[in-house]
């Protein structure tokens, strides 16, 4: 019998190398007969770095850039030959402030703005940018500043930073980013659908999920509405309606706008570059997982991509998960899900996915007949 354990990263518990780690040792004593492949994936969000290097190879580079309140962090990111893997989330995230701290109003991406205009000065000229976990709701803006582009208010000074600054636009103008973009090829990736402006739209849907409130949601509608009509005069481009634009807080619509990328999605991005369904076809059971298990996990997520093209090849499925809020085995039957393992409480993150593989590996494999 061959595993390929694939998992997700556990939302701030875990990385995806971490829970394959812990499954693939927790398998190995369920089933101490099975070869056993591990192949951590990612959506665009938490552990993309980590999932695409083995593929990519590169070197990892530390770099120091503006959080997404001002102060100085240390961004990862890859370098690849004349490819660039940038995770917005290392410059811009939510990780990098506590609950306490939370300003979604004045959050920017200016960090991510500097890791791409680093990135092209090292001969970068591919640039993907993983969009997921932003501190910000900026549409992109701080970004497009940092980069060299100039957004100014009606009096031609500079906007303030994050969405507070967006209500003031009135123009936008080439500055030194347009020149700098010369050669450079932008792709984000992106774990949802949902575009700039509207009742799904960045500020009503993750707003919140920043810290903001009833009127701050409301403000910063406003604010991407008056951006996206600034955006449009400049580069010609309706962004508002854009699939995928409100990815990491409005990022997905900037890097459109701004460096002309191309949206895409982020599950099946990773898992081509990473020879997945290459890898499936020779096992004969795929683990997958992530922190929280739910109908959100098939809309865009990478562990519903890998379940999805498991299906296609007939192949079953476990998920190892913290929770599963899906209860209805016939409907997991129907989608491939053979058999769904919740962690629970254990003395680490790694071992509570390890210790609950190793527990309820041997019944659902029983069941199976593998």
């Amino acid at each position: 019998m061959k595993i390929l354990i694939a998992p997700n990263a556990f939302k701030g518990t875990l990385t995806a190398a971490g829970a394959a780690l812990a499954a693939a040792r927790g398998a190995r004593k369920a089933a101490p007969g099975a070869g056993i492949r591990t192949l951590p994936i990612a959506d665009g969000g938490d552990g993309l770095l980590d999932a695409l290097r083995p593929a990519l190879g590169g070197t990892l580079v530390r770099s120091r850039v503006e959080g997404p309140l001002g102060a100085r962090v240390t961004a990862r990111w890859l370098l690849a030959g004349r490819v660039a893997v940038i995770e917005m989330a290392e410059a811009s995230g939510l990780k990098l402030l506590p609950v306490s701290r939370l300003r979604p109003l004045d959050a920017s991406t200016r960090g991510v703005g500097q890791l791409i205009a680093l990135a092209a000065a090292r001969g970068a000229r591919e640039i993907i940018v993983g969009l997921g976990g932003s501190a910000s709701n900026d549409g992109g803006a701080g970004c497009a500043a940092a980069f060299g582009f100039l957004l100014n208010d009606k009096k031609g000074t500079a906007v303030a930073r994050g969405a507070r600054g967006l209500a003031a636009v009135r123009e936008i103008l080439p500055g030194a980013g347009a020149g700098r973009l010369k050669g450079l090829r932008v792709e984000g990736l992106a774990d949802v659908k949902n575009p700039l402006l509207g009742r799904d739209g960045s500020a009503r849907v993750f707003g919140p999920q920043k810290g903001a409130g009833p009127a701050e949601v409301r403000f910063m509608e406003a604010a991407l509405r008056n951006y996206a009509a600034a955006v449009k005069k400049f580069s010609g481009r309706d962004v508002a309606r854009l699939p995928g634009g409100a990815a990491a807080g409005g990022l997905g619509a900037g890097l459109a706008a701004f460096f002309g990328a191309e949206l895409r999605d982020g599950s099946a991005f990773v898992l081509e570059r990473l020879g997945f369904e290459r890898e499936l076809a020779r096992a004969d059971l795929l683990i997958t997982g992530e922190g929280c298990f739910d109908r959100q996990t098939f809309y865009g997520k990478a562990p519903g991509a890998a379940i999805a093209a498991a299906r296609r090849l007939g192949k079953p499925v476990i998920v190892v998960c913290g929770r599963s809020l899906l209860k209805d085995q016939r409907a997991l039957t129907r989608l491939g899900v053979a058999g769904v393992i919740e962690t629970g409480a254990a003395p680490s993150p790694a071992a509570a996915v390890r210790l609950a593989v190793e527990r309820a590996l041997p019944a659902i494999l029983q069941r199976l007949i593998i």
